[in-house]
Order: structure tokens, then C-alpha cells, then sequence
């Protein structure tokens, strides 16, 4: 791989997984979340951090690998458009403890996903493929943050 091709990566690795740990430490949880009626299927705490993780790699790699591509255009516009709502979200929900509209930005956020996905299969399966586990676990959190403002 070229220098250029690893910078290009290093940088949207930057912005991802960066962006994401900057946003998490500016909305912690605390004591609010901490009170709220919650369901049985939350998971613990300490999850959310190394799964988070992980999807930003994830998402990094993808965003380096469409922006690379002259072909992708569209596809970045999606990857862009996932990046602000993924970001958008945690202060939502977290710091101003809107759990409405965190939820219905995690649910745009999810159909941009799904999206992606289902522009992406023919064209760069593996962006596509590395996009399922986000999809699922933004699944997951939707059903989450959902069940969350309906219990509070």
C-alpha cells in the first residue's frame, strides 16, 4: 500500500475512533443515567467502551476505503451523513438528557447504515461487510434508547 493510502487511513482512523472517544469523554453517563429505569437487556457498563471502539475502527476504515474510491461518491455522502448523527447522538441523550430525540436520531442513524450497506454490497462488499456489526449493534442500542424513553 502507498504512503498516501496509509495516511489517507490514519486520518479517518483519526476522526472516527478520535472523534468518538472526544465526544464519550464530553458526555459521561453519570448519576442521571445511572437513575433511569432501564431494561433487563441492558448490557453492563463496562461494554459500551470496547464495543464503541471497535465499531470506530470499523467506521474509519470504511470512510478511507469510499473516500479513496472515485467511484463512491454516494457512498461517502452516506458515511458523512452516519458520522453526524453518530456523533449527535451521545450529546442528545447524555448531556441534555433528551432521550426523544436521541432516539429518533439513532433510528436515522440506523436506516443510514442499513443504507449504506445495501448500496455498498456490489460495489465494496468488504465496506459493507465491516458495516453489519454497526448495523447490529445500532439495532440493539435503538431497541435500547427506545425502551429507555418509553420506561422514563
Amino acid at each position: 500500500m502507498k504512503r498516501s493510502h496509509w495516511i489517507t487511513y490514519a486520518i479517518f482512523l483519526m476522526i472516527s475512533v478520535g472523534g468518538g472517544l472526544l465526544i464519550g469523554a464530553n458526555n459521561i453517563p453519570g448519576p442521571w443515567y445511572q437513575s433511569l429505569a432501564k431494561p433487563s437487556f441492558t448490557p453492563p457498563n463496562w461494554l459500551f467502551a470496547p464495543a464503541w471502539t471497535i465499531l470506530y475502527i470499523l467506521i474509519g476504515i470504511v470512510g478511507a476505503r469510499v473516500f479513496r474510491d472515485p467511484q463512491s461518491k454516494d457512498l461517502f455522502g452516506i458515511w458523512l451523513a452516519q458520522m453526524v448523527m453518530i456523533f449527535a447522538w451521545s450529546p442528545l441523550f447524555f448531556s441534555w438528557q433528551n432521550l426523544e430525540a436521541a432516539f429518533a436520531i439513532i433510528i436515522i442513524l440506523l436506516l443510514l447504515i442499513i443504507n449504506f450497506i445495501m448500496s455498498a454490497r456490489h460495489r465494496d462488499g468488504l465496506s459493507a461487510l465491516f458495516f453489519v456489526p454497526y448495523a447490529l449493534w445500532v439495532a440493539y442500542a435503538s431497541c435500547l434508547n427506545g425502551a429507555i424513553a418509553f420506561m422514563n
